[in-house]
């Protein structure tokens, strides 16, 4: 309500500036004033200092903007390849800062010192060959070098050896949730699709499939440090993007086809906390959060807790009205602990059993839900064979 308020203000300020300054031209009308439409010496003179304030204003907003938003950029990668991201990212703003320094000084100086003036005449020529060369031959120069550089970093973190050692992951998108499929001991995911989807079987695994028979479906994803992971993305619905800022890793979930990602993590969580830029940014946002609560709980309202940080999985394309809610815990433990967080998981053919039998545990099933229990009990049967 309030934005409102204030957009209709700022409207009605406009309007009454709009209609001010036709009552200033009223005012003007037979007055002795140049009414043409060309500049004169003076106009030139103010647009030539407009120009060289707006640089200013450029330049003075632009390191404002650097010291103000700086700290909230990603800092620290999670990942073996986060370093290659991060140098292509730096390289990529070097680049630019230094073509839009020199281009805008001399756009701007030169605006102003050819402006125009009273008998001045500009120096016309069709073309300049060496110019047309040297403003041509530069930027190919630069851009293709650093799209080679770009291929290099892409290709060296999309490649994976079929014969490395790796931990296989299937991150399955819906919405307006994410689940993950580790493949077991043989390191193979089983078969799915949306056809199988019954019950516990949210992600439509083939529970007939020999490699399906020792996967284990999780809410919340723990890998080990150290190790590369191997990611396969699936979508039940519509287009999503699998996003892990902290491991520089974003893929796109496409329904109808399987895409990939690999990372090896090099922080696990408990280390990334105590990284001193971390422990610094949680106690900022702590601080922030504490004088929030202060007004909430001075309206009736519960306080907000207290932030710890965590590695996220998110959707980075709009996929839904609850698309900010789309997001899964991912713990990165030393291999002695996740292989100890492995070993208290069941696999899905466990859940699959334990569900079929829970209503046979509870009393004789309704004519109503018969079907649906001998259904369920069919495909516990299949995934025994």
């Amino acid at each position: 309500m309030t934005s409102l308020l204030v957009i209709i203000v700022l409207v009605l300020l406009a309007v009454a500036l709009w209609q001010l300054t036709k009552i200033f031209d009223l005012t003007q009308v037979g007055l002795n004033s140049d009414s043409t439409q060309v500049a004169n010496d003076n106009d030139n003179n103010v647009q030539g200092y407009l120009m060289f304030g707006f640089l200013a204003f450029i330049y003075i907003f632009s390191i404002y903007g650097l010291f103000t938003w700086g700290p909230l950029v990603l800092h620290t990668p999670a990942s073996e390849h986060g370093s290659d991201v991060d140098n292509l990212m730096n390289i990529t703003w070097v680049l630019i800062f230094i073509v839009q320094a020199i281009t805008q000084v001399l756009l701007h100086y030169f605006a102003f010192k050819y402006r125009g003036k009273q008998g001045q005449k500009a120096l016309y020529f069709a073309d300049n060959n060496k110019l047309e060369a040297i403003w041509s031959l530069i930027p190919a120069v630069v851009l293709a070098g650093l799209i080679l550089y770009g291929l290099y970093a892409w290709t060296n973190i999309m490649f994976v050896d079929e014969d490395e050692d790796t931990v296989v992951i299937e991150l399955y998108a819906q919405q307006f949730k994410w689940t993950a499929r580790i493949a077991g001991e043989d390191n193979v995911l089983g078969k799915a699709n949306v056809r199988y989807i019954e019950g516990v079987n949210v992600l439509g695994v083939d529970l007939a499939d020999p490699y399906a028979q020792d996967d284990i479906v999780v809410s919340e994803l723990h890998i080990p440090k150290g190790k590369k992971i191997l990611f396969k993305m699936r979508s039940q619905d519509v287009l999503h993007s699998a996003y892990m800022p902290y491991f520089r890793a974003q893929m796109n979930c496409v329904p109808g086809m399987v895409t990939q990602f690999a990372f090896t993590p090099i922080y696990t969580t408990d280390e990334y906390r105590e990284l001193p830029y971390m422990v610094e940014k949680v106690a900022n946002i702590n601080q922030l959060r504490a004088k929030k609560s202060i007004d909430l709980i001075a309206k009736g309202e519960a306080g907000l807790d207290p932030y710890t940080f965590d590695y996220l999985l998110l959707c980075n394309k709009i996929c839904g009205a609850s698309h900010y809610n789309m997001q899964m815990k991912i713990v990165v433990d030393t291999p002695e602990d996740y292989k100890k967080w492995l070993l208290n998981q069941a696999n899905l053919i466990t859940q699959v059993k334990t569900a079929a039998a829970e209503p046979a545990a509870e009393g004789a099933p309704t004519s109503g839900d018969s079907t649906k229990v001998s259904d369920t009990a069919a495909v516990s049967k299949m995934a025994m064979k």
